[in-house]
């Protein structure tokens, strides 16, 4: 605004000159106006370019819009653009005038000195000369036919000396040709102003040559997106304001190097507009002139106050130009403040939602500890306890997972869409694994398998080592008879096995740990089956008193889990036919874990009932046998 007001005070003071002239009180010798400004059209085109350049990036790089009132500072941003590039046009069509007039100046003193209309001249009178020493010459080759002796030597001598002027004469009329035929330099303004004209019709929405397209703006945010938004989309937006404000940051710089560059042009016609109103000034002050004198200085007022107009379309243009991206640079400089406030609205709220992310799974931690210890101290089955903890493991995962879900994700419509998608993709890709996850559950059931149970699946019979998700892990056993040892290796089967029908599996009733084996005596013909049945369950039974109680204790065990009665297991003897004759055979039960050292005691024992009694052993045919009473 500075320049506008000294740029009217020096407008003012021109006009008042020139009206207190007009009444004849001022005149003296001649005083010419001051030359016009050297301008040159490199800077005016490097005006140009940046301008364009930075309303090109104002329209297109502009960051999307978030908050209402970021599109009022973009349309703002974008207006004060484009009435910067009209000013800057219009500035530089003013100062192609100027170098026009200078061109014509220019153009004048060259021409004076040799220019085009000299060589022209040039080439006439060259031209003028050839044809009269062409004639000379032709009338003295008429004059050499008729004449002989000295005279026609003479004559001859002279026709020679035309022929090498002629000759001379046509090397200058070449010469001057060639000087001719180049285009002498007078079209810089011409040139100028074609290329401003180029660099305006690339901006037909400024000017109005073609309808104004609506400036593409990004998607329309709700007012405060930081408030039911998650984390992810948080920091996302976050680093988008981040960007913003780095680009508003960028088109600031930018807009200021327009302005340095239409200070330097303006700069020069600062500078010729002073010397014009000084110019004015030196010659209002000179002493009174007489009359002859007036008509002269009114004339040489009316160049000064022509110049000055000429010189003032070129520096207005500019002088409004600068105020306009003064204007532009504040705008932007409000709206990267506005996003600057909106930048911190988001970092808090996504530090808030950060410490409560934290805070709940800290809390869920916290509880899933405690579920651990307190399942130790005061679950002591280990059956049960295990239960327990892959509860824990499975409530546990799934808390976690749901806070980092409520934290992370905000759109949950899209979300459930997508997860329906992957569910089904899951069902089919991993349908063995999901079939051998739900067995797992029956397994660890009611009256499912526990680490330590002994049981038999597709003819493998084994101690359970470890129960997993999807697999089931066994401790191979084998032997012959009732003599079964670890084999050393472990089997592994999915969990799924439990869904086969041609693979059954066998597992002792939950809480109990014995199986049955049976003593078997072949009866002689003419023994007494009385006696043998008393002498062997006698043997059997001081065995067995020795485990009793661990067993009774888990038969009480087992009939309080199970809704109908069941017999305890003791010694029971059985009278039977075989191929061999009469047999009698006593079942008793035995610990899974010390068979081997109850059926050795309860060898040992037979041998010495049935060696140290004649009766006994004239009453059964071989020795008994001790084997497993279930079969199959």
């Amino acid at each position: 605004m500075r320049n506008i007001s000294w740029l009217a005070l020096l407008a003012v003071a021109g006009a008042a000159t020139a009206a207190h002239i007009a009444v004849g009180q001022s005149a003296a010798p001649e005083t010419t106006p001051p030359p016009l400004p050297s301008l040159a059209g490199d800077p005016i085109l490097a005006h140009l370019d940046a301008v364009i350049g930075w309303y090109r990036d104002l329209a297109t790089k502009s960051p999307d819009t978030g908050l209402p009132s970021d599109e009022i500072y973009r349309t703002n941003a974008q207006t004060l653009a484009a009435e910067a590039a009209r000013l800057a046009f219009q500035s530089a069509e003013a100062e192609a005038v100027v170098i026009s007039e200078q061109t014509k100046k220019a153009t004048a003193g060259q021409a004076a000195a040799g220019g085009p209309q000299n060589y022209s001249q040039m080439k006439a009178r060259v031209a003028g000369r050839i044809a009269e020493t062409q004639s000379q010459i032709e009338d003295l080759t008429r004059q050499i036919a008729r004449s002989q002796g000295a005279k026609q030597g003479s004559l001859v001598a002279k026709r020679d000396a035309l022929q090498g002027d002629l000759e001379l004469d046509r090397a200058v009329e070449q010469s001057v040709e060639k000087l001719s035929s180049f285009e002498w330099a007078g079209e810089g303004a011409s040139d100028l102003l074609t290329n401003i004209n180029q660099l305006k019709s690339s901006l037909p929405e400024v000017f109005g040559t073609v309808k104004q397209a609506s400036v593409p703006v990004g998607p329309q945010k709700q007012a405060n997106p930081n408030t039911n938004a998650g984390l992810l989309e948080q920091a996302v937006e976050l680093y988008r304001q981040i960007r913003a404000m780095h680009t508003l940051d960028q088109l600031s710089t930018q807009a200021w190097h327009v302005r340095e560059a239409a200070d330097a042009v303006h700069m020069p016609l600062r500078q010729a507009i002073s010397a014009t109103v000084q110019s004015g000034h030196e010659l209002a002050n000179q002493s009174a002139p007489n009359a002859t004198q007036i008509e002269s200085i009114h004339k040489q007022f009316q160049q000064i106050v022509g110049q000055f107009n000429q010189l003032a379309q070129a520096a207005v243009p500019l002088a409004q130009e600068v105020v306009v991206l003064d204007q532009a640079r504040a705008d932007l400089t409000q709206w990267r403040a506005a996003m600057q406030g909106e930048f911190g609205g988001i970092l808090a709220a996504l530090l808030i939602r950060a410490a409560a992310i934290t805070l709940a799974l800290a809390f869920v931690f916290i509880v899933s500890e405690t579920w651990r210890r307190f399942t130790f101290r005061y679950v002591r089955d280990a059956r049960r306890r295990r239960q327990f903890l892959i509860v824990r493991r499975f409530v546990v995962g799934f808390l976690f997972g749901l806070i980092l879900i409520l934290g992370f994700v905000s759109e949950f419509s899209s979300l459930a869409t997508f997860a329906g998608f992957i569910t089904a993709g899951i069902a089919v890709s991993l349908q063995a694994v999901l079939l051998s996850i739900a067995a797992y559950f029956f397994l660890v059931g009611r009256y499912g398998i526990s680490v330590g149970d002994r049981i038999s699946v597709s003819g493998v019979v084994g101690d359970v080592v470890d129960i997993g998700l999807v697999r089931l892990y066994l401790m191979e056993l084998a032997g012959t008879g009732v003599d079964v040892y670890p084999t050393g290796r472990i089997v592994v089967f999915s969990n799924s096995v439990l869904f086969q029908a041609t693979t059954p599996l066998y597992k002792q009733i939950p809480g109990t740990e014995f199986v049955w084996h049976e003593v078997a005596v072949t009866l002689a013909p003419t023994g007494d089956y009385k006696l043998v049945q008393e002498k062997i369950l006698a043997a059997v039974n001081a065995v067995w008193a020795k485990y009793r109680e661990d067993l009774e204790r888990q038969h009480r065990t087992v009939y309080q889990q199970i809704d109908f009665p069941v017999t305890a297991p003791e010694p029971k003897p059985t009278l039977q036919f075989a191929q061999a004759g009469l047999e009698l055979q006593v079942r008793y039960p035995v610990n899974i874990r010390h068979a081997s050292e109850v059926d050795d005691e309860l060898t040992r024992k037979l041998f010495d009932v049935v060696s140290s009694d004649a009766q006994l052993k004239a009453s059964v045919t071989g020795s008994p046998q001790i084997r497993a009473a279930v079969r199959g």
